[in-house]
């Protein structure tokens, strides 16, 4: 019996690329799935890879006019079936989904600790919740001293020189800003400059004088009774850069299914606690707010594991610029050269 060293080879090519095509579908179920063995990940694999040899061939066969065959249509549409099933909705999307993976992982979860990080130095210092405070005041503030100077801008008035009508509905609209009853009216006598330049002084330390006051107030109605929420941001601060370092030091594999799974539960629960005090927060932008303010916030990092999010994601632009189609393209290569040398290699 003569050797067909031909289809050896081509037989040996097809394992060698279905060895490609299946490891990458099975490391993508087992991101997906880690509860999985994953033996059970590769034996659904390599199955279903089968399968879809299979239906390429019955496809290819049932072109093939040198032979009889009675059911050419079923064993068309059986072969393209069988293909769009086991590999367009199975073996291809989990392929460029773990092609894609290992190209992004490592700057999707280095950005999703460093930002989660950013939010909990924010909680652990308490440098927002001054930041907002100083604001408000500061704001108040300058609303206070345009009245002032409207105030006192009707007193200096030439035309109408003192504390008259106009000056009083001024006053009082400034007592109102203060939050006190009135600012009472000071007995002066004279409506020469200097007397009414005296005058604006005596109002002016006044004014001042209920602004501390307010000042105050706002500090205390603003300044949290409750400042556990900056130990909590310690501890998970502290959790974050443990992993940190886990996966500078490689004792964390960001590849593997049960670290990559760690690794997200530790950054779980630290949007847990931004999100459980995202009062004392400010976030830089209305992306990040509403990631981590959600009801059921989940990752970056999370979602990156999922075939069908990262696809959908994909579609509604998201990694635009992140070279998807590259991966899109090796996987369509990979798995036509397998089921081209398949196909040779079973050619009678």
């Amino acid at each position: 019996m003569k050797t067909n060293y031909s289809k050896i080879l081509f037989l040996l090519a097809f394992i060698a690329f279905s060895c490609v095509s299946c490891w990458a579908t099975a490391e993508s179920l087992n991101l997906l799935l880690p509860s999985w063995p994953n033996a059970l990940c590769w034996i659904v694999t390599i199955g279903f890879y089968i399968l879809a040899a299979y239906g390429t061939k019955w496809v290819v066969d049932s072109f093939n006019k040198r032979e009889f065959i009675s059911n050419r249509r079923l064993l068309l549409f059986g072969g393209i079936l069988t293909v769009l099933v086991f590999w367009g909705i199975f073996s291809f999307p989990t392929n460029t989904h773990t092609f894609f993976y290992r190209n992004v992982a490592p700057t999707t979860i280095n950005n999703d600790i460093s930002t989660t990080k950013y939010y909990l130095n924010q909680l652990s210092s308490n440098q927002i919740t001054e930041d907002i405070i100083n604001a408000k005041i500061s704001e108040f503030e300058n609303a206070v001293k345009i009245k002032l100077d409207d105030f006192l801008g009707e007193v200096m008035n030439e035309a109408n020189p003192g504390d008259g009508p106009k000056a009083r509905a001024k006053r009082q609209a400034l007592a109102n800003l203060l939050d006190v009853p009135s600012i009472e009216a000071l007995s002066y006598r004279g409506t020469s400059a200097q007397d009414r330049q005296r005058l604006c002084d005596s109002y002016r330390k006044i004014v001042y004088r209920h602004l501390e006051t307010k000042k105050n107030k706002i500090r205390a109605e603003m300044t949290p009774s409750n400042t556990n929420y900056q130990k909590e941001a310690e501890i998970a601060l502290n959790n974050l850069n443990v992993i940190e370092k886990g996966i500078v030091n490689g004792q964390l594999d960001i590849y593997d299914a049960d670290d990559v799974n760690q690794i997200i539960d530790k950054i779980n629960a630290c949007y847990s606690v931004i999100n459980n005090h995202k009062n004392y927060v400010i976030f830089k932008n209305n992306e990040d707010k509403a990631r981590y303010t959600a009801e059921k916030p989940v990752t970056d990092t999370k979602q990156l594991l999922s075939v069908y999010d990262v696809w959908m994601d994909f579609l509604s632009g998201k990694y635009a610029g992140h070279g998807f189609a590259i991966w899109i393209v090796l996987s369509l290569l990979v798995d036509i050269a397998a089921f081209a040398f398949f196909d040779l290699a079973l050619k009678k």
